[in-house]
């Protein structure tokens, strides 16, 4: 009988390294199958982007060195204004936008795209008020603090307020490597909050919302703010030594994509929310934020079973997606 049992367990154990190194090589192939591709097209894809600018480049470098005069000897303004501010005002004019739809249902042709219907309709106040004043909390104490933090590391590392504005191919190099980056610290971080023991303590927070609205994207426990929310966006730009500009807008690209990913509706032209709200319905699938890792460690699966996965595109129409792909009929009694 040992002997059976260890022969089974030894056989458990192979089939979970088989596992192990099958999601790794499958990894390895696509991330290097995806470098090669963007290498073969980066002069073909970006060549009249870079004509564009090129021509603007020189109006925006004047631009920028005239704001560096002005701020000479106190360039750490311009890094609050450039990572804190005018972010943080993209957050909260998109949201102030859904808000209003959220709370009361107007205009009447945007609810026609709501994602769970007869959910939010309107959001319950109580738990709205108590969420936002959270959201603020972690902007205010948390999020403001770590960039300002970031900023002498980023002054020692390259200096984010140097004169010369980067090009438009660096920077769309920087951003491939910001969201490869964002992608595996989100995933693992956020699938490892869902440990029983992390998300009774912690991420339950978040999930209080299963039918997530915009602004609690950021609605989380500090340490899940921190961890999960934070270092995935900035560890990107620390590593590269990024200039403000490219700060910038990857700190508001990310702030929208994520409202975007939490705010109930599948807009017309926006990018497809359905990943993210399949997560906030069932808790254990769709963990990451492009879904690579997730078919990778095969943590979609149930999802790619649902009509929210035929739904999971880019609507270029003005039909809802709920309307052109219904849920399956209920069987018949």
């Amino acid at each position: 009988m040992k002997g059976e049992a260890g022969h089974m367990l030894h056989n458990e154990k192979s089939k979970q390294e088989g596992h192990i190194w099958g999601s790794m090589r499958r990894t390895a192939f696509i991330l290097g199958s995806g470098l090669l591709l963007f290498v073969a097209f980066w002069n073909s894809m970006t060549w009249h982007l870079q004509r564009f600018w090129g021509a603007s480049g020189y109006f925006w470098q004047a631009q920028w060195e005239r704001l560096l005069t002005t701020f000479e000897g106190k360039e750490w303004i311009l890094f609050f204004i450039g990572a804190i501010q005018l972010p943080t005002l993209f957050f909260w004019s998109f949201n102030g936008l859904l808000l209003v739809v959220d709370t009361t249902g107007k205009p009447n042709f945007i609810s026609r795209y709501r994602i769970q219907v007869g959910k939010n309709e309107p959001v319950d106040p109580v738990k709205l008020r108590q969420s936002i004043r959270t959201v603020l909390f972690n902007q205010c104490m948390i999020s403001f603090p770590m960039v300002v933090f970031l900023y002498p590391f980023l002054k020692w590392w390259g200096d984010p307020c140097r004169r010369e504005l980067p090009t438009f191919h660096w920077f769309l190099l920087e951003l491939a490597i910001f969201t490869l980056i964002e992608e595996v610290l989100f995933y693992y971080s956020h699938r490892l909050l869902h440990h029983p023991t992390l998300y009774k303590k912690i991420h339950k927070k978040h999930h209080e919302w299963t039918a997530p609205i915009g602004v609690i994207s950021l609605y989380a426990h500090p340490i899940e703010h921190v961890v999960s929310n934070m270092l995935p966006a900035i560890v990107g730009p620390l590593v590269m030594g990024s200039h403000l500009s490219s700060i910038t807008m990857w700190f508001s690209l990310a702030l929208i994509i994520t409202t975007i990913s939490h705010c109930g509706y599948h807009l017309p032209f926006l990018p497809s929310p359905e990943f993210h709200d399949y997560h906030h319905r069932k808790f254990n699938q769709c963990y990451g934020v492009l879904g690579v890792l997730d078919h990778l460690h095969g943590t979609d699966t149930m999802f790619k079973q649902t009509k929210a996965y035929e739904r999971h595109v880019l609507l270029l129409g003005f039909t809802p997606l709920s309307e052109s792909i219904p849920e399956f009929p209920k069987k018949m009694e």
